[in-house]
């Protein structure tokens, strides 16, 4: 891989808070809706909306609920560095060019340098979204950083990724109403998370 990514370099991009080395990855459907990674902006310009299959065209019709999924990571992410001071970060916050590593790599990446990731999905009106990077991740990773992740989705979200997760896996599954709950959900996960590494259950990372 031309360019390493390592804790170090993510914890110098991502800034500093109480707890600057438990690094608290936050995934969501920003990513997979973020057309920026697949087409330049005159190849989007030049799409009719019309002519594309289903799943794509809702990518281009619902730019609202896109930007309501990437700005509800935002504060959720701005509300678990607050209090009580877990370094979360979403892949946007640390500067990889995707022609040096490809964003399903940087995710795996980032899941493998983290303390804690977690797996957020909202609901957007249909399921086109995280599942392929989280199986990714999950993939490479279950058997030895499955105790260090969640899923946790929008009451009304079903999908067979999580399904999945739940039995391939054996993956945590959580579930939330609203804002507050899912940041409360998190912050209790990842408490769990830093304390197992005290007590000495999971590894440290550093």
């Amino acid at each position: 891989m031309a360019t390493e990514i390592t804790r170090e370099r993510i914890m110098d991009q991502v800034g500093d808070v109480r707890y600057d080395r438990f690094l608290f990855y936050l995934m969501g459907p920003y990513k997979s809706f973020n057309l920026n990674y697949v087409l330049s902006e005159s190849e989007r310009a030049d799409i009719d909306i019309g002519d594309l299959p289903g799943p794509l065209r809702r990518l281009f019709q619902n730019k609202a609920e896109i930007d309501e999924a990437k700005a509800l990571l935002r504060r959720v992410q701005g509300a678990l560095r607050a209090d009580p001071g877990f370094n979360a970060f979403l892949a946007l916050d640390v500067d990889i060019d995707t022609d040096d590593v490809d964003a399903a790599t940087q995710s795996i990446e980032f899941a493998r340098c983290s303390n804690a990731t977690a797996f957020v999905l909202p609901f957007l009106g249909h399921n086109f979204g995280v599942g392929e990077e989280a199986g990714s991740i999950l993939e490479r990773l279950a058997d030895t950083h499955g105790d260090r992740m969640v899923f946790i989705h929008e009451d009304d979200v079903t999908s067979a990724m999580i399904r999945s997760a739940s039995v391939r896996w054996d993956l945590r599954i959580e579930t939330y109403e609203t804002e507050s709950e899912l940041v409360d959900t998190l912050r209790r996960f990842a408490g769990g998370v830093m304390h197992r590494e005290r007590r000495g259950d999971l590894n440290r990372l550093d």
